[in-house]
């Protein structure tokens, strides 16, 4: 069946890439992101960043969709400030996105946010889940919170839940168990909504640092209350990020299978990644691939690390 563009709505997530102020926090290890750092972050590459983010998010689904995303769900965002410094962006200021932050404890500063567009998303509630593992020395390592936002979508009760799991820094296998508690933290906010409501539909979303196939998303995560529409474009051997010329699909929107029902407002149409060919890397080793800020120390001028990810829902 064929739908119009205004029919068709969109909800994505998007790992920025470091999104840092240049103004040094002494709380957090965000000196490498200030003018004077080993980055040399200044205003002008900070403000250039922005303007690229803000772009790309109000191009995401837009040639099926009239709308852009009323759901943007981010990851490493340091704080409130460039987050009020983003929807102000001239991409998106018209747009009227809001968002929903709490800062973390992760060491580096960088947090979880859910932008929403205040016309088709009424939050009513929101909360972080926090959780942090024990290092060799026995000092806490902390990691970035689960958020979760709970809201009217154009009626109909939605609740969203943006991840950004532990890293594979140490060795995929060697840190696979902090990834896993990470699905598990999930698993009983979802069980504490669902024995509210059994009905309840529920949005995951976030850079999970594992594949569809991984056992923490397969097995710990997608129940079979779930689906996840990323795993057949994995299956294509299709990613978000790329490590040493592998892709993967750590970026993911994992949903409710009540999404499927023919009743429902917002009933699943398809999923996507948003990797249009202005995002990558033009030439050279890292041709193809997504066209980032940084590669090691070195600036590039790029938008981020990570392709955006995105779902579009017809609107009944």
């Amino acid at each position: 069946m064929n739908y119009s563009r205004d029919e068709i709505l969109t909800v994505a997530f998007y790992n920025v890439e470091n999104l840092f102020d240049t103004i040094d926090d002494p709380t957090t290890n965000d000196d490498k992101y200030t003018p004077t750092g080993e980055r040399n972050w200044t205003y002008k590459r900070y403000y250039r960043k922005l303007n690229r983010i803000s772009y790309v998010i109000s191009q995401i689904g837009k040639t099926s969709s009239s709308e852009t995303p009323i759901l943007v769900g981010l990851a490493e965002v340091e704080n409130t400030k460039v987050l009020d410094d983003l929807v102000n962006q001239k991409s998106l200021h018209k747009c009227g996105y809001r968002y929903v932050h709490y800062e973390s404890n992760d060491e580096r500063g960088i947090d979880t946010a859910l932008l929403y567009r205040d016309r088709h998303f009424s939050p009513v509630s929101s909360e972080r889940m926090q959780f942090s593992f024990l290092d060799e020395e026995g000092n806490f390592d902390h990691t970035r919170d689960v958020l979760l936002v709970s809201g009217f979508m154009n009626d109909e009760l939605i609740h969203v839940i943006v991840n950004h799991w532990p890293s594979r820094r140490e060795g995929e296998e060697e840190s696979k168990s902090k990834r896993i508690k990470a699905a598990d933290v999930v698993k009983e906010a979802i069980d504490k909504i669902t024995s509210k409501d059994p009905n309840a539909k529920i949005i995951i979303m976030g850079d999970f640092n594992d594949n569809p196939t991984s056992e923490s998303v397969k097995n710990h995560l997608v129940s079979h209350d779930f689906f996840n529409p990323m795993l057949p474009l994995y299956q294509k051997g299709l990613g978000t990020s790329t490590f040493q010329k592998e892709w993967h699909l750590f970026d993911q929107i994992i949903l409710s299978n009540n999404f499927k029902d023919i009743e429902t407002n917002h009933q699943f149409m398809s999923a996507n990644i948003f990797n249009k060919k202005w995002l990558k890397t033009h030439k050279g080793k890292h041709k193809g691939s997504p066209f980032r800020t940084y590669i090691g120390p070195w600036y590039k001028g790029g938008f981020s690390d990570h392709f955006p990810v995105y779902v579009s829902f017809v609107k009944k």
